[in-house]
């Protein structure tokens, strides 16, 4: 096992790998930028490093730093959380040659998968099912045009190397297709130095499914289920579930057995998730994130597993201490993801000072969250400050206790998204698991900020 471990992340993943890892017996390196000097990851981790500015590029995506903060604290592994450099390959084969593990999977894990149409081609070669679409990436406005006619409208243009909504495009006809063409290769350069996009069918009323996968270094994968992500906006999601409400036990059964494949089919190791489209009764492989997920904490709820303690431990070298057969799944979860924004506003993000602060509690209550009263939430991150987690017997009284949560959540003066989850916790579509992931743009249409 290893003694000491840097955490190239921060906020409330950073806090609870640092969670982890005392629990582990190891001690933990934070990192941290100028604005993130009084975070509670930077005070609760055994030894602290500054590594740059506030923004990103100079700080949490400065690689450089990040191995200079390894190297002068001696320590063995690193864990890059979630965003940032978590899905970074040449970090990984950085942190390599330095003699560094890095805790999630191997490089060539990260580039076949974070390149779209490679791990679609890997998965179908697998005998995994894959939405009808373009073999290749498309060069022209023509290859585009002809692929869409010959697989039908509507259609979907994706980034091949995207991620997080970006360079994603619907289209319905010809002349649509054109503008998107071109804007999506824009957005993708721009957001991943890539211009490199696909088009596939576009599934009209689908739900997210995402099954949890973890895979030592000896060969051995196992699923921890499925979590239901369809509540979700832009691409970007809100409200995740444990299990799913849609799913019977012969799709479920189906779908673990082709995760686990499709870990196998890559050789994959650590955690990570294969996600799906589901129509029905049909289901389509979409894409695999090769890191640890922000929902997380709902499956550790209904498995009784710590995902992070055994990420962890399986890079370390040990074998996994379960198989398939133990893992069992009781009760049902549900997060919600506590964003600073203002949902009356287009979701504006809204950073700043919280005054007054109440962290809500109770049976079947967890929260994982780094801020606290006094906090200063900084504008250059994500607008996430807090994972609200509710566990009940079944989905009904986990709604029951996730409202009675919410009314206890208070932060001010800030705007949060805490309003937005109460409403859509009250709405009977919602409990009767009747939405798809055009949920909230029906529910909660997009508001013009004032002066639009």
């Amino acid at each position: 096992m290893f003694s000491r471990i840097l955490i190239a992340n921060r906020g409330e993943i950073a806090l609870r790998i640092i969670r982890a890892c005392r629990e582990l017996g190891i001690k933990s390196v934070a990192v941290y930028s100028e604005a993130d000097a009084n975070s509670i990851h930077v005070r609760l981790a055994d030894e602290a490093v500054c590594i740059g500015r506030a923004m990103p590029a100079s700080s949490y995506l400065n690689i450089p730093a990040i191995i200079s903060a390894a190297e002068i604290t001696d320590v063995e592994a690193i864990h890059p959380g979630y965003g940032f450099l978590a899905e970074n390959a040449h970090f990984a084969e950085i942190c390599e040659s330095c003699q560094i593990k890095f805790i999630g999977p191997m490089p060539e894990n990260m580039r076949l998968m974070g390149n779209k149409m490679a791990a679609k081609e890997t998965m179908k070669k697998a005998g995994i099912p894959v939405i009808p679409g373009s073999d290749s990436v498309l060069k022209t406005k023509e290859d585009a045009l002809k692929e869409s006619k010959k697989i039908g409208y509507p259609v979907i243009i994706k980034a091949s190397a995207g991620g997080g909504g970006r360079g994603i495009r619907i289209c319905h006809n010809d002349v649509r297709l054109i503008g998107a063409f071109l804007t999506a290769r824009s957005e993708a350069e721009a957001a991943f130095g890539n211009p490199d996009v696909y088009v596939e069918k576009y599934i009209e009323a689908p739900r997210h499914i995402e099954f949890q996968i973890l895979a030592d270094e000896k060969g051995n994968v196992v699923h921890f289920g499925e979590r239901d992500c369809t509540i979700q906006r832009r691409h970007q999601k809100l409200i995740e579930e444990a299990p799913s409400v849609f799913l019977n036990e012969k799709v479920r059964k189906k779908m673990g057995e082709f995760a686990v494949r499709g870990a196998r089919a890559v050789d994959y190791r650590g955690a990570g998730t294969i996600e799906f489209l589901l129509d029905g009764d049909d289901f389509y492989f979409m894409e695999m994130n090769t890191r640890i997920q922000v929902e997380h904490p709902v499956t550790e709820m209904v498995t009784g597993i710590d995902l992070i303690k055994e990420q962890i431990k399986a890079a370390a070298g040990q074998k996994l201490s379960f198989g398939q057969e133990d893992i069992k799944i009781k009760g049902c979860a549900m997060e919600c993801r506590i964003n600073a924004e203002d949902p009356e506003q287009d979701f504006c993000p809204s950073p700043g000072r919280i005054e007054a602060l109440n962290i809500p509690g109770g049976p079947g209550i967890r929260v994982d969250s780094h801020v606290y009263a006094g906090y200063v939430i900084p504008p250059f991150y994500d607008s996430m400050i807090a994972k609200l987690i509710a566990y009940g017997r079944d989905r009904d009284e986990t709604i029951k206790i996730m409202r009675r949560a919410l009314d206890e959540f208070l932060i001010e003066p800030i705007k949060t998204t805490v309003d937005f989850h109460k409403k859509v916790l009250i709405n009977p579509d919602f409990q009767k698991g009747n939405f798809s992931t055009h949920f909230v743009e029906k529910f909660f249409p997009q508001r013009k900020k004032e002066g639009r």
